[in-house]
């Protein structure tokens, strides 16, 4: 009820406030400064929608002549158009309209749209044009009400810069210290070096509120430049030039370093340079600290600000800064990091990996035992007083998580000697007691101790590779899998998931399974003749996905909700020597492919080629319930290569949809099922079905009303990428590694792991 007096006050107000606004124009001339037609209807269009619905939702042709279609009002007045808040007649679809002043009788128009009021404003009164002031006071309510769930957003910010004082900004562009926004329609000059209050809307300013405050400080500016009393500051990633002569007490050469300028009325009062700088191996990145080697816990700045000072100067994000490197310069203040300078490119040689507890169960231990098979090291201590236990060859360290000795921070584990190797006695793996190259890491966290283990790049993956695939399948299959994993790996170093615990990845499958299994010659071999090598698209390393097994059609980058357009060498086609795409959107013709055993695919001799299984009525509500019984299970809707994007089930009580292949796995799957495959064999156990290329049939229900239900798939894992055992199957053919991947992943080339930036 509440809220429904809300809005019928609402309504009455801006029907009151437009009354009144006619009556100020009987008593009194309106000045010369209206706003325009287009402003108004960009703000009035994202008050009612986003950018994007706008775009999707704007006609299919739009009402403009084509040569002014390009025009950035186009697409908003477009929208108004479309859902009738702009009348064509009234109105024309022209230049001159749009840049003309909007009047009472659109705001008239607006308002019955908006709240339902029949109201109108008629004769000379509806043509007259409305003042800013009043426009922008009438638009506070309509946004209220054309916005009753706050996508527009009040925002309090800094302005850096407009297209008036930064010659390489793009049209419309603002940089403020909340990011760029657009401002379309809008003054902004006005407010540059200012903090203002403004209406925002995702990336676009819909009002400028007020000037909150003339007087600003940019924080933490890199200084760039310094000549003729003049300094150039990088903020926001923009370049600004100011006059300093009489605001620096010492003017020494001060470019390179980071410092605080402080305006007022946009002319430069004071600059306080920085000039305390620390080094050292970043060891984790958390939300308000960074642990640097030879340093702990350092907290970070509430402004604090990463620049990359080589190559093209950019400011960067916390996640660039990578753990487990040295290339960051940190600038401090106030014993706090207020800045971090990346002075150098990253040559990433080592990867940190989390070790799992035994069957990748969690990341947190209660217990560690490690050993070594030369003499080691156990190091302890805060940063003023390490401490060092040596530890002979064999000779087990046993870690509890209330070890005093981790009250200072981490533990590190090392042999004494290069090459020696790591056992952790306290976890298994598929060849038993698993033995680490590189050093260990403990730390303790809330949940256990955290094992992390520091490796070599090219050593890690030849226990990868092994892991992902048998080590007896041909080289040239194996090589495509290490450059795969290496691919992988280096973007997932960049990605810094797991910053916060100082790792990159852990050794699951979350990631890629690592030394689950022995490492073999073979396998060696794949990686050594594959050094350094990375599998890329123009500049940039690709999402090198793969999977186990095909169905005999691949699927694209949007399995996962993302727009395929951003991977385009992902692509949805059959995995044989066509590599064409097929139309298997429909349940039927899927239906047909997915029953089909004698397909033809480079993977088509591996038994979970083609599989089936018997679920009921009684299995699936283990997992779904909330429907009654179960009746009916419909895929409504499939993806490229026609794997499943959404199912349908229906019970005697409702129905209930299940969207995304990884979904529809899980609520399909059962470790109680048990699994037929191509080759005659059977498999249970599984959680989860093996893929999301299904089709599934009906069988009837029983005496008890127990409903059979028949899953028919193929393949084992997502289908997006590089199929392992279609990669065998090439091999076999006689396919080189470079054919394979260039199968895989279209227009891509293996450059060397140097060449990335």
């Amino acid at each position: 009820m509440d809220e429904k007096k809300k809005m019928i006050n609402w309504v009455a107000g801006i029907s009151t406030l437009i009354v009144a606004l006619l009556i100020v124009i009987v008593v009194m001339e309106p000045k010369n400064d209206g706003v325009s037609r287009a402003a108004a209807s960009r703000a009035a269009a994202l008050a009612l929608a986003s950018k994007s619905e706008i775009l999707e939702e704007g006609p299919e042709t739009s009402y403009f002549p084509a040569e002014i279609q390009d025009e950035w009002y186009v697409k908003y007045m477009d929208y108004l158009y479309e859902k009738g808040y702009l009348d064509p007649e009234q109105c024309p679809a022209t230049e001159e309209s749009a840049l003309s002043p909007v009047t009472y009788g659109e705001l008239s128009l607006w308002t019955q749209k908006v709240s339902g009021e029949q109201e109108e404003t008629e004769g000379k009164k509806a043509k007259r044009n409305v003042e800013k002031a009043e426009f922008w006071k009438f638009f506070d309510g309509f946004c209220a009400l054309a916005d009753p769930d706050g996508n527009v957003k009040e925002l309090e910010t800094d302005i850096y810069g407009t297209p008036d004082n930064v010659e390489a900004a793009a049209p419309w562009t603002a940089y403020t210290k909340d990011g760029k926004f657009l401002f379309e329609g809008l003054y902004l000059d006005s407010c540059i070096d200012k903090t203002v209050r403004l209406l925002v809307r995702d990336g676009d300013i819909l009002k400028v509120e007020e000037v909150v405050s003339g007087e600003i400080v940019y924080e933490n500016a890199w200084i760039s430049g310094f000549s003729d009393q003049k300094v150039t500051i990088f903020i926001g990633n923009i370049q600004r030039e100011f006059p300093v002569k009489g605001v620096l007490k010492d003017e020494e050469e001060i470019s390179g370093q980071i410092g605080d300028l402080y305006l007022k009325n946009g002319k430069p009062v004071r600059l306080v340079l920085k000039k305390e700088t620390i080094t050292g191996t970043v060891l984790a990145v958390r939300e308000n600290e960074i642990e640097i080697e030879g340093y702990g816990n350092v907290p970070m700045a509430s402004n604090f600000k990463i620049y990359r000072t080589y190559g093209v100067l950019k400011e960067q994000q916390k996640k660039d800064i990578l753990v487990g490197y040295h290339m960051q310069k940190f600038v401090v203040a106030g014993g706090e990091i207020c800045a971090a300078l990346t002075t150098e490119k990253p040559e990433i040689d080592n990867i940190r990996v989390l070790v799992m507890t035994t069957n990748f169960k969690s990341l947190f231990h209660s217990e560690l035992t490690l050993s070594c098979d030369s003499m080691a090291v156990l190091e302890y201590g805060d940063e003023k007083e390490k401490k060092t236990l040596s530890v002979a060859a064999g000779e087990t360290v046993t870690i509890q998580a209330d070890d005093a000795r981790l009250n200072s921070g981490r533990m590190i584990f090392k042999s004494a000697n290069e090459g020696g190797m790591i056992t952790v006695e306290s976890i298994e793996r598929g060849q038993g007691t698993p033995v680490y190259p590189g050093h260990m890491e403990i730390t303790r966290e809330e949940e256990g101790l955290l094992l992390l283990n520091e490796v070599d790049l090219e050593e890690y993956l030849k226990r990868v590779v092994p892991s992902e695939m048998p080590q007896s399948y041909a080289l040239e299959a194996l090589k495509a899998q290490a450059i795969c994993a290496r691919t992988y790996a280096w973007r997932q170093i960049q990605g810094n998931a797991y910053s916060k615990y100082g790792a990159h990845v852990d050794d699951s499958t979350n990631y890629q399974v690592y030394n689950n299994t022995d490492t073999y010659d073979s396998t060696d071999s794949a990686v050594n003749e594959t050094f350094g090598q990375m599998l890329a698209y123009g500049d940039s390393p690709v999402e090198a996905f793969y999977y186990s097994t095909s169905c005999g059609h691949g699927t694209d980058g949007s399995v996962w909700g993302a727009d395929a357009s951003g991977t385009p060498y992902l692509r949805a086609v059959s995995i044989d020597d066509k590599g064409k795409t097929m139309d298997l959107s429909s349940n039927e013709t899927f239906g047909e492919f997915i029953k089909n055993m004698d397909v033809e695919a480079y993977d088509s001799e591996f038994s979970m080629f083609r599989w089936n299984v018997k679920t009921t009525s009684r299995i699936l509500d283990e997992k779904i319930g909330g429907v009654g019984r179960i009746t009916g299970l419909t895929i409504t809707e499939r993806g490229p290569g026609g794997i499943a994007r959404a199912l349908k089930v229906v019970g005697t009580e409702g129905s209930k949809t299940f969207t995304g292949q990884s979904k529809i796995r899980s609520v399909l799957g059962n470790a109680a099922l048990t699994y037929n495959r191509k080759d005659g064999s059977t498999s249970t156990g599984w959680d989860t079905l093996p893929s999301g290329f299904i089709y599934i049939e009906n069988e009837g229900a029983d005496e008890d009303q127990v409903t059979t239900f028949t899953i028919y798939g193929g393949g084992y894992g997502h289908g997006v990428g590089m199929s392992q055992n279609g990669a065998q199957g090439m091999a076999k053919a006689g396919k080189s590694c470079a054919e394979i991947l260039r199968f895989f992943y279209s227009g891509c080339e293996v450059v060397d792991i140097g060449d990335m930036s």
